[in-house]
């Protein structure tokens, strides 16, 4: 297949660019490199020996969309482009909307336009809110504690809307929990612009020197060691959830909710303590209250994905860790 990947130099995007390219597919990457750099198309290049072609712009860019779909007859497209902090979208929700929201509206219309009828979308398990147990299966209440949550909320929202007035298309709907790892290689990982709002590279900067201490967000949660419990995927075991939902689901109309996580959760301080074993080093950390719209503890029910797409997450935590040590010990300033 010629798959659009919007989006497709950021993080989980690089490595469902390998992904697709291992299995035969022909990739396009469509990024304006907000939370990305063009240095990753390079190094994707040096690690599958093909170059994939890349077009600089935006998703809420009507016009350049359109050109770009007129350019190529796509058979899907892989939907990441997009905001993801959670702390940074109660700061800043107007601009989660436009990209998040507005952005996948754009980009679906232009889709629709020239007849591509296989969208894969990069939700979130932020769309399941506060969750009354676990583990979380994709039946449970949606709702949303933050407006990237809502952000995602709103799109699935729309995309289930569309697939049922147009019934040609394939929406598939990956919630997907908490991405970390980097490709064995260590030439991509997880290179965030700023101070990161994801543990695993935090740790990781500490660990290398770029920063001082890990922040810790609450340890009076109801957890095993009072710290958050997270459900935390190898972002290559992530990049094939994709292509396995690609390659399943691409010619079957209709709306598809899958959970992408390994449905084990740890905590805070249990990864912690993982990567200070995969870098041989202590990494200093101090505890600071809870940050607005995070929850106590979220894994997934991984059985759906496992029966329909033939899928499950196979590296282990150790393995992940290994591999954000490798990336970040090799790259300290990233790209």
């Amino acid at each position: 297949m010629k798959v659009l990947v919007t989006g497709g130099a950021g993080y989980i995007g690089s490595h469902t660019c390998l992904a697709l390219v291992a299995k035969g597919h022909e990739v396009v990457v469509y990024d304006n490199f907000a939370n990305s750099k063009p240095e990753v198309m390079d190094r994707l290049e040096q690690i599958s020996g093909v170059s994939i072609s890349c077009v600089k712009g935006d998703v809420r860019d009507k016009a350049a969309l359109n050109h770009l779909f007129g350019e190529h007859a796509f058979d899907a497209v892989i939907h990441f482009a997009g905001l993801k902090a959670v702390g940074e979208s109660i700061e800043k929700p107007l601009e989660y909307y436009d990209v998040n929201v507005c952005g996948s509206r754009t980009l679906t219309e232009a889709m629709l336009a020239h007849n591509v009828n296989c969208l894969v979308f990069s939700s979130s398990a932020t769309v399941y809110g506060n969750p009354q147990s676990v583990p979380i299966r994709e039946d449970f209440p949606l709702s949303a504690t933050n407006p990237y949550g809502s952000s995602k909320l709103m799109v699935e929202t729309i995309l289930g809307d569309v697939a049922k007035a147009r019934n040609s298309l394939s929406a598939v709907l990956l919630r997907y929990f908490n991405p970390a790892g980097a490709h064995e290689s260590g030439l991509i990982g997880e290179d965030p612009n700023g101070i990161p709002n994801n543990l695993m590279p935090f740790i990781a900067q500490v660990a290398v020197g770029k920063r001082e201490k890990l922040a810790i967000f609450g340890d009076d949660y109801a957890t095993c060691d009072g710290t958050g419990v997270r459900d935390y995927i190898h972002v290559l075991d992530l990049a094939e959830g994709h292509v396995a939902a690609l390659e399943k689901l691409c010619n079957r109309a209709g709306t598809h909710i899958y959970n992408l996580g390994t449905g084990q959760g740890y905590s805070v301080l249990q990864m912690l303590k993982a990567f200070e074993k995969a870098c041989g080093k202590t990494i200093p950390y101090h505890i600071q209250g809870r940050r607005d719209g995070d929850i106590a503890e979220c894994w997934a029910d991984t059985h759906k994905a496992a029966q329909d797409l033939g899928w499950r997450a196979e590296r282990s935590i150790e393995q992940m860790t290994k591999d954000v040590w490798r990336w970040q010990s090799a790259n300290p300033n990233g790209y």
